[in-house]
C-alpha cells in the first residue's frame, strides 16, 4: 500500500490512514488527513471504582467560552447497572477535568450523546435502554430534562417498524431539525422535526447503507454532521465484516443531507479508533475519537 496512502505513528496508539484530499476528476475534500498528538489518550476512565470507571460510546464536545465542554458516558463493567451522564471542561482541549459533581444526570440511562446549542437552549439526542433514541434538554449544559423517546414515522406518517433505532445525530438549519440515525448498524435514515414532537422520514430507504466498499461492509453509524465550503461532511464509524470489533472512522459528504458520497479512501483513522467529533479551535480543526476513549488528532496535510 502507498505511503501516502498509510502512515503508521508509533507510539500513538491508531493507524491512521487516508490520502490527499483530492481525487482525480473531482472537487477536493475535506478532513481525510489526520495525525494523533502526542499524550493520547488524552481523557479516559478512571479504571478505579467510581460510576465512570469506564466510558464507552460517543462522547461530544463543543467550544465554550475560552474552553470546551465534553459530555460522555460512564458505567462500571464490573458493577450492574446504567449508563450515566458526566461533564468534564478544558482550558486547552487536552487537559481535562472532571465536573466536580458528576454525574450530571442519573436518571435514566444515557449513551452515544450528540449535544447541539440552539436558541439558548442544550439539546442532546442520546441512546437510552434498548438502544431508543431520546431527548434530554438543558439551559447550562448541566443540568438535563429528560423528555422521553423519539416518535419517529415513515413518510406515509405511520410508526417505524418495533426494534431499536440509535446513535442519534442532529443537524439544525432554518428551523427545521434533521436527525441521522441508524437501525442494528445496518444503515442510516433521515427524519426531520420542527417541533421535536413527531420525526418523519424524508425517505423510508436508508440515505447511507452498508457497502459495497469494503470499507464499511460489516455496520455504520453516524457521529457527526458539520458543514464547509459548500457541502455537509458526515464523521460516521464502520465495521469491515459484520461481527469485527476493529471500528474505524470514515467520513462521507453532500449537497442536501440526502445522497451522501463516500470518500474512496476510507477510512481515514482504524486501529478502533472511532465516534469521531469534529471541533474547531483557535489553533485550526481538530478530531476527536471518543471510543473506547478519548483521543485527539490535528490535520495532517496531503
Amino acid at each position: 500500500m502507498r505511503k501516502s496512502l498509510v502512515r503508521w505513528v508509533l507510539g500513538m496508539g491508531c493507524l491512521v490512514l487516508g490520502g490527499a484530499g483530492r481525487v482525480a476528476g473531482e472537487e477536493p475534500w475535506r478532513f481525510t488527513s489526520w495525525r494523533p498528538v502526542a499524550g493520547n489518550p488524552v481523557f479516559q476512565g478512571t479504571g478505579e471504582g467510581t460510576w465512570d470507571r469506564n466510558i464507552r460510546e460517543r462522547g461530544f464536545i463543543l467550544p465554550e467560552g475560552d474552553g470546551y465542554t465534553l459530555w460522555y458516558t460512564g458505567f462500571d463493567s464490573e458493577r450492574s447497572g446504567g449508563m450515566a451522564l458526566g461533564r468534564a471542561t478544558s482550558r486547552d482541549g487536552k487537559a481535562w477535568r472532571r465536573d466536580p459533581g458528576n454525574p450530571v444526570f442519573a436518571k435514566s440511562w444515557v449513551e452515544d450523546v450528540c449535544v447541539v446549542r440552539a436558541d439558548g437552549t442544550y439539546q442532546m439526542f442520546a441512546e437510552g435502554r434498548g438502544d431508543i433514541i431520546h431527548r434530554l434538554s438543558s439551559p447550562d449544559g448541566v443540568h438535563w430534562t429528560d423528555h422521553g423517546s423519539l416518535d419517529v414515522r415513515k413518510v406515509d406518517g405511520s410508526p417505524i417498524g418495533p426494534g431499536s433505532f440509535g446513535t442519534p445525530t442532529a443537524w439544525y438549519e432554518d428551523g427545521v431539525w434533521h436527525l441521522l440515525y441508524e437501525r442494528r448498524d445496518d444503515a442510516i435514515w433521515l427524519a426531520t422535526s420542527r417541533d421535536f414532537k413527531v420525526w418523519t422520514n424524508v425517505k423510508d430507504e436508508p440515505v447511507l447503507a452498508r457497502g459495497p466498499e469494503p470499507f464499511d461492509r460489516g455496520a455504520v453509524a453516524v457521529n457527526q454532521v458539520v458543514r464547509r465550503d459548500g457541502f455537509y461532511y458526515l464523521f460516521y464509524h464502520a465495521l469491515a465484516e459484520a461481527g469485527g470489533r476493529d471500528w474505524t472512522t470514515n467520513v462521507a459528504r453532500s449537497r442536501d443531507l440526502i445522497q451522501w458520497e463516500k470518500y474512496p479512501r476510507n477510512p481515514i483513522i482504524g486501529d478502533n479508533c472511532s465516534s469521531a467529533v469534529l471541533v474547531p479551535t483557535p489553533q485550526g480543526d481538530r478530531l476527536y475519537t471518543m471510543h473506547p476513549n478519548v483521543k485527539v488528532f490535528e490535520p495532517a496535510g496531503d
